[in-house]
């Protein structure tokens, strides 16, 4: 009997998990460390469409969302993991503190028997009433407009009452997640768990003991929610860093409690016994290329590269690194594979992994697409090459991943037969009609192409 279970750590970028070996990663993660080392881990897997609820249904349902939907609620034809497996004779069950799975109309405890949400997370309508611990312009800049100023001060309304780290969203989670666990420890039904953490997503509020990567002597604002637009026409240098530092801190923290998630998972004896699934669904830009918080337009690294692994039972496969490219709608046909359930998977977009995971193939796919439903800007990647097409007046994108992994230098004057082999890619159903590759140079030319651009 396999059970799965699900851990996901919303908006973890994948350099900050130091397994991964990333130059100038801030922090150690032993916790998601050790899981990977017993783990496939892959280095290329990507989010299709963004952000969290389209991500949520790719992984739910193995389908693709970028060309068919943005962020909306389950449909009635859609079939989720946790309908698959309640017919088949699972256990099912959902903890989560992503407030988005439960405003109204929303559905994604669909068919789990058993779903708890943890309240307060972000700005969930959760506490009201003024501040009183918090001061709200240490929190604000006066740039920030009215609107935003409500928003941080709903966030510090919702932790108020914290005293200590288990106070905490995702200490609260997994406790939660821990009992059921114990309340269930020999059940004769195979369990999925989903466990759905929001954190390190922001408002960036680390227990203090985590609070490790901020200047000590910093006196400034603190940023935990700073706001869209050029973060330097809001912040300083100094300002950026310490939120950065918030980030990291939250990271650590949210690495200390799955590590106590994994503790008990051995203890209670589900760890050898069960698929277990790490992920993140996307990354956060820190003003990586000039701007904090995740958009449409923020097609790098810091927000599409995550931390993906999975634990097979017995660590079965385990110690392997994978570079071959891989999609979220790919993960549900994966799992439905190895359990013996690969039928249900005839329908849907993604593709099984384990020919892969086995070393019977090299690759599943030559490229990924990604990007928002509702944006212009998308994005095409092989493991080399990032190609980011722009909306009209504004020239495209062109990365070399291993050359440049920070994607500091745009090469699309001197590679345009790499952007047009990647543009290429994008059909019809992704929205984009075929256009001349816009260069940097481009922009000056009276003809609006750049020289030696191609047709895409």
């Amino acid at each position: 009997m396999v059970n799965i279970i699900f851990i996901v750590a919303d908006s973890l970028r994948q350099d900050h998990v130091s397994f991964y070996g990333w130059e100038g990663c801030p922090l150690e993660t032993p916790n998601i460390d050790r899981l990977a080392r017993e783990s496939v881990v892959f280095d290329n897997m990507y989010p299709e469409g963004l952000p969290t609820i389209p991500v949520r249904t790719q992984w739910m349902t193995g389908q693709r969302t970028l060309p068919f939907r943005s962020w909306q609620p389950l449909t009635k034809e859609d079939r989720t993991i946790a309908d698959i497996l309640s017919s088949e004779g699972w256990l099912t069950a959902l903890f989560t503190d992503c407030y988005h799975f439960f405003k109204p109309g929303y559905n994604f405890h669909r068919s789990f028997r058993v779903w708890r949400w943890i309240r307060g997370q972000e700005y969930d309508p959760y506490r009201s009433g003024p501040l009183r611990k918090y001061n709200l312009e240490d929190f604000v800049k006066p740039t920030f407009d009215e609107r935003w100023r409500r928003l941080v001060e709903a966030c510090l309304v919702n932790i108020e009452l914290f005293e200590k780290a288990d106070d905490h969203f995702c200490a609260q989670l997994v406790h939660e997640a821990i009992q059921w666990l114990e309340e269930n420890r020999g059940h004769r039904q195979p369990l999925l768990l989903w466990v759905d953490s929001f954190d390190p997503h922001e408002p960036w509020t680390p227990p203090k003991e985590f609070d490790r990567y901020t200047d000590p002597d910093y006196t400034g604002k603190k940023i935990i929610l700073p706001c869209g637009g050029l973060a330097s026409e809001h912040f300083t240098e100094e300002e950026i860093a310490y939120t950065r530092g918030l980030y990291a801190g939250e990271v650590a923290y949210v690495d200390h409690y799955i590590g106590e998630l994994l503790d008990k998972l051995q203890e209670l004896g589900y760890y050898d016994n069960s698929v277990i699934v790490l992920a993140a669904d996307h990354g956060h830009p820190l003003a990586d290329h000039g701007k904090f918080l995740k958009g449409g337009d923020r097609m790098y690294s810091e927000l599409l590269k995550v931390p993906f692994m999975i634990r097979f039972p017995g660590g079965q496969y385990g110690g392997r690194r994978l570079d071959a490219l891989a999609q979220f709608q790919d993960v549900l046909p994966t799992l439905l594979d190895f359990i013996g359930l690969g039928h249900y998977a005839e329908v849907m977009h993604g593709r099984s992994l384990m020919p892969l995971i086995r070393g019977e193939v090299k690759s599943v796919r030559e490229v990924i697409i990604t990007g928002y439903h509702e944006a212009p800007d998308r994005c095409v990647r092989d493991k080399v090459w990032s190609y980011i097409r722009r909306p009209e007046g504004k020239p495209d994108e062109l990365y070399n991943l291993i050359e440049d992994p920070r994607e500091r230098r745009n090469l699309i004057d001197e590679y345009p037969e790499e952007a047009a082999r990647l543009a290429a890619v994008l059909g019809p159903l992704y929205a984009v009609k075929r256009t001349m590759i816009k260069g940097i140079q481009g922009r000056y030319e009276v003809s609006g192409s750049a020289m030696g651009s191609t047709t895409a």
